[in-house]
């Protein structure tokens, strides 16, 4: 049957399938692509071999698809000064603490990596790829997000536990998660705010640290002191 959509639908289509994608732990098949976005197997196709053409998704030898070279290209053009200034100090943080560091912005009501390093060294690390995203009001990062806004500005959802937690992080100037986004997975945040641009974070994830999460909390911001002196003189 062919598929009539208008091309707006077509097109919140194939950005949504890119949103799956680079929500993903792994490479999806076409047939988990076309569930979770409740369309018919034959639609999914068409939108991947559109999307594989302008080299935004890739396919593997299996037939498995994931996010092409494409997509790293266009998030590097995304907030580039940010990103630019930020990378150095990412990179510091992941081999000095041996944890994956990342940028995570604020994108309506999400949290989204900008930008991640794994250590170098580390025998284990925990992958955090650039497009991924979760709810502000769930993981650490998105915790020091909710921190810099007006209460305004929160999702209408926002539990009043949420809010007191965040309140209480403002004064010690960072904030934790625990199994929250990824299971097992801990992870340390401070806030990133720069004059004219969406709040911001730099955070760490792992699985376990003899670290205390106030030293982890003192090195990123040290990094988050830099980056804004780079970035507002």
């Amino acid at each position: 049957m062919p598929d009539t959509a208008p091309a707006s639908q077509t097109l919140s289509r194939g950005i949504r399938i890119l949103e799956v994608l680079a929500d993903a732990r792994e490479p999806l098949t076409i047939d988990e692509i076309a569930a979770r976005l409740g369309v018919h197997r034959s639609i999914a196709y068409r939108l991947l071999r559109t999307l594989e053409d302008h080299r935004l998704v890739a396919r593997d030898g299996s037939g498995a698809v994931s996010l092409g070279a494409r997509m790293a290209a266009l998030a590097a053009g995304v907030a580039h000064d940010l990103q630019s200034e930020a990378l150095p100090e990412l990179t510091a943080i992941a081999n000095e603490l041996g944890m994956t560091a990342f940028l995570a912005v604020l994108d309506g009501d999400d949290c989204i990596t900008l930008a991640s390093i794994e250590p170098r060294h580390a025998v284990a690390s925990v992958a955090q790829r650039p497009g991924a995203r979760h709810p502000i009001t769930v993981g650490a990062p998105g915790k020091a997000i909710l921190a810099q806004l007006d209460s305004a500005e929160w999702p209408a959802d926002a539990a009043p536990a949420l809010r007191a937690e965040v309140a209480a992080s403002r004064e010690r100037g960072y904030t934790t998660s625990h199994d929250e986004v990824i299971p097992t997975v801990q992870s340390v945040a401070v806030p990133l705010p720069l004059r004219g641009q969406r709040a911001a974070a730099i955070a760490v994830v792992h699985v376990a640290t003899a670290i205390d999460d106030r030293e982890i909390a003192a090195r990123l911001q040290r990094s988050a002191s830099a980056i804004r002196a780079s970035l507002e003189g």
